[in-house]
């Protein structure tokens, strides 16, 4: 059994089967289940929830009240806001159609897969199966029903593109050429399509 290299607080419940690598925290009455594997310093925050076997990669924030069920998949840098939720089951009861109790058996889970450096915001909801692209950011509220593209910069319920956002998180915007610049880092961006963008490297 693997045991917690990074910090565990006392009042949090962490499965003697999940991994806490080195630098990583898990806060007050958090719990992260059996199986979980949380990269090198990453912080579960306060009443978060991180289900069996879900991957969190290295550098990733799950802030307070949290839920991650599994089969959750976080890529590195990843940061998920307060009461953020990330659903399991597509099509969800408590029991079958003849009335009898719903068992692990009786269905399929499918997961949330959040690339690279994305961001979800506080609150928002991430109907599974679905996947969030590479530095996309979600904004606070929004309930995520389809994948969400690199860069996107999505809002609403349901979610929608309103524009593209780069890898410090700030939205772009357009230049003269048409190519779409970052604010704070200046980095260039160009779209393919409505749904594409790609940086550019000079």
């Amino acid at each position: 059994m693997p045991a917690p290299s990074g910090f565990v607080h006392e009042t949090a419940d962490v499965a003697p089967t999940a991994t806490i690598s080195s630098g990583s925290k898990v806060w007050h009455y958090a719990q992260v289940r059996d199986g979980a594997h949380l990269g090198e310093n990453c912080i579960v925050g306060r009443g978060a929830y991180v289900g069996s076997g879900v991957q969190v990669g290295d550098n990733c924030k799950i802030q307070n009240y949290a839920l991650v069920y599994e089969p959750a998949r976080l890529a590195r840098g990843v940061f998920i806001g307060p009461a953020v939720v990330l659903t399991n089951d597509h099509f969800p009861r408590a029991i079958n159609a003849d009335g009898t109790p719903k068992s692990g058996d009786d269905w399929q889970a499918v997961g949330v897969d959040i690339r690279e450096g994305a961001s979800i915001g506080a609150s928002s909801t991430c109907i599974a199966p679905v996947v969030i692209g590479r530095w996309a950011l979600v904004g606070a509220g929004s309930v995520v029903v389809k994948d969400v593209p690199d860069f996107a910069l999505v809002v609403g319920s349901p979610a929608r593109r309103v524009g593209w956002v780069g890898s410090a998180g700030h939205p772009l915007s357009r230049d003269n050429d048409g190519d779409w610049i970052c604010p704070v880092t200046g980095a260039r961006y160009r779209e393919i399509d409505v749904n594409e963008l790609v940086e550019v490297v000079t």
